[in-house]
């Protein structure tokens, strides 16, 4: 499906949910607690060298050996959002697609670059999971996310590789990988893939939403093309100290315990909707967040909110509709309240629609 006009806000994300709030936030995937101290440090320590111009070369470099890949291979970005539109705006796209329900982000950005954007919607029937075979083949650019916001779906790494073509841009946008244990099925890395372009974000697991630090991961030729692209200095240097930073062997620790507990955390958030029989969920999530279906969802939302909690719509993603609700999955104490919240909100919705 082709189309310019679209009755989903493409352009709506969680922090919209909680701005100018006091709201329990589940809404926002970015991690609680963070950045932590030794990062904060790092960040306020690089404020004394804000006369010189920001220098990539040491984050990108750090950035590379993360990855084992050449500095080449690597691009710094203000976040995955910045490359979203470098993609959109860079490359010579003619059949863009973009598989969807996922992050709303890349559709925008292709959209506002005048493309006509092709549409491959996962079904709640097969566990949102990916069909290659669904993917028209002339595609020239497929947009998937994996883990993918808002199913939390982990995608097996082959069965996404399997989409490479000749000719064909891959983006995988690896944003919540490093909060899955071991980051299975990544992508990042991998320079055996055709066309692969893998993007990442620091934003989520460091609490680094405000800082604007992210990367681009691809064959040296598009990193040259989508650098061409950006302004000169896109990338502060507070931001670059924290993309150093970040990449270092103690860091990696951190986040992998962090993803790790994350795990165990998502586990008792999906037992406790289980003990609702108002209440679906997407079982196979992977990622710090849970996507649930309940009727009337948008009342529940509401409901919540009276109550104090801050829940993702879920109707802006293409391919869902107001029954869905997008959850960040917090530690068990505000899980706690927040499944006591749940069950006042579907009485209280129950009984609006009576």
């Amino acid at each position: 499906m082709y189309t310019h006009t679209d009755v989903h806000d493409l352009r709506h994300h969680g922090d919209a949910e909680v701005r100018d709030e006091k709201l329990i936030d589940l809404a926002v995937n970015v991690r609680t607690n963070t950045p932590p101290d030794w990062l904060r440090e790092r960040i306020a320590a690089s404020l004394f060298d804000l006369a010189a111009y920001p220098d990539p070369r040491a984050a990108r470099a750090a950035v590379a050996e993360r990855h084992d890949v050449p500095a080449e291979r690597v691009l710094l970005t203000a976040g995955a959002a910045e490359a979203f539109v470098l993609l959109a705006r860079a490359l010579p796209v003619r059949q863009p697609v973009v598989v969807h329900p996922q992050f709303t982000e890349p559709e925008a950005a292709l959209r506002d670059a005048g493309h006509e954007v092709g549409r491959v919607l996962l079904r709640e029937a097969d566990g949102f999971r990916l069909d290659p075979a669904a993917v028209p083949e002339d595609a020239d650019l497929v947009m998937i996310g994996n883990p993918t916001n808002p199913t939390s779906v982990l995608h097996p790494a082959e069965t996404i590789a399997a989409l490479a073509r000749p000719g064909r841009t891959l983006v995988v946008d690896e944003a919540f990988m490093d909060a899955v244990p071991g980051e299975r099925e990544a992508l990042a890395g991998r320079t055996d893939v055709p066309g692969l372009v893998v993007l990442r974000s620091l934003t989520k697991t460091w609490g680094l939403a405000g800082l604007r630090i992210g990367y681009v991961l691809a064959a040296p030729e598009t990193i040259a093309t989508l650098g061409h692209a950006q302004p000169l200095w896109p990338v502060s240097a507070p931001a670059l100290v924290a993309a150093e930073a970040c990449m270092s062997r103690a860091a990696l620790a951190e986040a992998e315990h962090a993803a790790g507990r994350i795990a165990v955390e998502r586990a008792h958030l999906l037992a406790g909707l289980a003990e609702f029989d108002e209440v679906r969920a997407v079982t196979a999530a992977e990622g710090p967040f849970v996507l649930i279906r309940v009727d009337r969802a948008d009342v529940v939302r509401r409901r919540l909110r009276d109550l104090g909690f801050a829940a993702r719509r879920g109707d802006t993603f293409p391919g869902l509709d107001h029954d869905w609700l997008r959850l960040a999955v917090r530690d068990r104490p505000t899980t706690n309240r927040f499944l006591q919240a749940l069950d006042q909100a579907l009485v209280m919705a129950g009984s609006a629609s009576g």
